[in-house]
């Protein structure tokens, strides 16, 4: 016992000495890292000229047109079928999930290829609730994208950006319900109830269905590498260390008692994040269905509060809103310039198309894919449509935005502390405590779908398992110590990557997701 007590404190005094010299391994790590990952970066977000002035990432394009076509297929389900999520999560067809005739996916399948009917006649098949399953993967959207990522956006296009942000907002609802439904549907479940999902199945079953088995093994694969890599640098340093500035700032800067203790405030998130990862999906969910709607209310009250105080200019918000979306003036390019801000923080806030937020979905307890589907649609709409414009409306009214101003992440935080400051002098405290809410509900999350890609690669073993979540942990710690740049530029180019094997999955599978809705649909018809 003394020598494994020991053996902690050497470790972590270990941990402590290496935190301390990250700083100076930093530039080492960011001078020999960034020549070798600049190209992969430049092509992910390499931008597509669209006026003299203006470009965007080609990735945002495709995004965009995946968006729009599920949107027209699926015939305005983001619109039509919003109440029908709605009563979904508040359990109106739960006896849908608990009658005799199981009509299910013929895709689903055990690991050891039992037919799904055979399995929930022994027990049902998931591991979380529909809400569960929703605030699982909302925890990993809503984060400080949609604090500083606003800022960042409104400061290059204007007020006008907030407009664009809400419409692709909308469209990003049917790209949710399409990667969802597929997600539930090719999900495997290993004998003692562990649910695998996600693109990595979907692409290599679906595809393998259509005939197209060897490029479904090949995108699949290329999914899982990519969303390993995302989940260690945007899913977790970012997190931790944009989380770690703000508690600094706010505690005092130079002042505070963490100045330039990066390593002990990673190192206590580290440990924090280990608890609950430990115990998989169940643990996980269990705790973000209380962090989510938590930190939600918390940030939207302090939001409200300050749009309350400032009622009277509220109307002159949202006419600079319309202004602006529709504005032929300005430093971006005009209308274009401003609608390609709003559409940018829309599409890299919510992640629709992408494909991660499957890999939660998949865990539901359900037999009908096309349920859960339904129920993912929601979340570009509490992401975007509700948590970015309430975040853009206190900048706007409290004259936050200096347009045409370049920032940085950190900067658009402390501009949003700045908002939130104006209407109450201890507010920014509050949003110190939500963006750790954010950091830490988005890390949890995306350990999750970094440990489902990891097992796809390296299989299901217990051991693999824990050298994921060591890993992990560890990374949340030089996250907070350093300022790794290169490494988290690379990171999030891999998130965005993810879209391209997960786009061409989502087009081919597209009517296998119209049989699961009109299955659903039917049963839902005969229930009533």
């Amino acid at each position: 016992m003394k020598k494994n007590i020991l053996g902690c404190l050497c470790f972590l005094g270990y941990l402590k000495g290496t935190a301390q010299e990250l700083q100076s391994f930093d530039q080492k790590i960011n001078t020999g890292f960034k020549n070798m990952t600049d190209w992969f970066v430049d092509a992910i977000f390499a931008e597509i000229p669209i006026t003299s002035e203006v470009g965007t990432p080609w990735v945002l394009v495709v995004l965009l047109m995946g968006a729009s076509y599920f949107t027209i297929y699926f015939k305005g389900i983001n619109f039509r079928s919003f109440w029908t999520s709605i009563r979904i999560i508040r359990g109106k067809y739960d006896a849908l999930e608990n009658s005799e005739i199981l009509e299910v996916s013929e895709s689903v399948h055990t690991t050891d290829g039992d037919q799904p009917d055979t399995v929930r006649a022994e027990g049902e098949i998931g591991e979380v609730s529909h809400f569960q399953a929703l605030t699982a993967a909302l925890s990993a959207t809503v984060g400080l994208g949609n604090i500083a990522g606003v800022a960042i956006a409104l400061s290059i296009g204007g007020a006008g950006a907030t407009f664009w942000m809400i419409l692709v907002g909308f469209l990003g609802m049917a790209s949710k319900f399409v990667e969802c439904t597929l997600g539930v549907a090719y999900r495997e479940v290993t004998e003692d109830g562990t649910v695998y999902g996600g693109p990595m199945y979907y692409l290599s079953k679906g595809l393998r269905e259509k005939g197209f088995s060897k490029l479904g093994k090949v995108l699949a694969a290329i999914f899982a590498i990519m969303c390993v890599g995302g989940s260690f640098g945007g899913g977790n340093m970012f997190q931790a260390n944009q989380a770690f500035k703000l508690f600094e700032h706010v505690t005092g800067a130079e002042n505070s008692f963490f100045y330039g203790k990066g390593w002990l405030f990673g190192l206590i998130m580290a440990i924090l994040v280990a608890i609950v990862i430990i115990g998989g999906i169940k643990k996980i969910a269990k705790v973000t269905d209380k962090i989510v709607p938590a930190m939600v209310v918390v940030y939207v009250l302090a939001v409200i509060t300050i749009i309350v105080i400032n009622y009277q200019i509220v109307p002159e918000a949202f006419m600079s809103i319309i202004d602006g979306a529709f504005s032929t003036k300005g430093v971006t390019g005009g209308m274009v310039g401003v609608m390609i801000q709003g559409f940018r923080r829309a599409a890299f806030s919510n992640e629709a198309g992408i494909g991660s937020a499957s890999i939660a979905h998949a865990a539901v307890k359900t037999k009908y894919a096309a349920s859960e589907g339904l129920v993912a649609l929601l979340e570009p709409f509490i992401d975007t449509v509700v948590i970015c414009t309430m975040t853009a409306l206190v900048l706007i009214i409290t004259g936050q935005i200096n347009v045409g101003a370049e920032i940085s992440d950190e900067q658009g935080v402390l501009l949003t502390a700045n908002a939130l400051e104006s209407g109450i002098s201890w507010f920014p405290y509050l949003l110190s405590f939500a963006v750790i809410l954010f950091a830490f509900s988005s890390m949890i999350s995306w350990s999750y779908y970094g440990y489902q890609a990891w097992s796809y690669l390296f299989g299901r073993k217990k051991y693999v398992s824990y050298i994921y979540k060591t890993i992990f942990c560890i990374c949340v710690i030089i996250g907070s110590a350093a300022s790794l740049n290169a490494v988290t530029d690379f990171s999030d180019a891999m998130i965005f990557s993810m879209l391209v094997p997960n786009m061409i999955g989502l087009f081919i599978l597209t009517p296998k997701v119209a049989t699961e809705l009109r299955k659903y649909k039917k049963a839902i018809a005969n229930s009533n």
